[in-house]
């Protein structure tokens, strides 16, 4: 059990590595055409540029990225949590409350992440 929960986290953290570089090279490669479109056209005051709109999608890039890893964290700590609080249940009855109370905490990971990335999307 405990050799497929360290293959599991491997997994996890692999994958956030290779998101965060994938759109690492992809807001580079679209800063690289958004510069190179920027200094061939001449601007006109009062147009929405072309920076205008790449700052759009990193706060939309941020919103998200914001969101899917207050969810993610939240279900980490609610599987641990979790099975801790259930297996304290399982012992004493009278401690079921408590440990509601745990999960309700582990489970505002997301809100903060929902209200983090309503905030970036509000300054979009």
């Amino acid at each position: 059990m405990e050799e497929s929960k360290k293959r599991l986290r491997k997994r996890i953290l692999l994958s956030v590595v290779v998101l965060l570089t994938v759109i690492a090279v992809a807001s580079m490669i679209s800063g690289y055409k958004t510069y190179a479109q920027q200094s061939t056209q001449p601007s006109t005051a009062g147009a929405v540029t072309q920076k205008d709109t790449s700052a759009v999608k990193f706060g939309f890039i941020a919103a998200a990225v914001a969101f899917g890893m207050g969810a993610l964290g939240a279900g980490i700590a609610i599987a641990n949590v979790g099975a801790a609080a259930m297996g304290a249940v399982a012992e004493k009855p009278e401690i079921a409350g408590q440990a509601l109370i745990f999960i309700a905490l582990a489970e505002g990971l997301v809100v903060f992440g929902f209200i983090t990335a309503l905030m970036i999307l509000g300054k979009v």
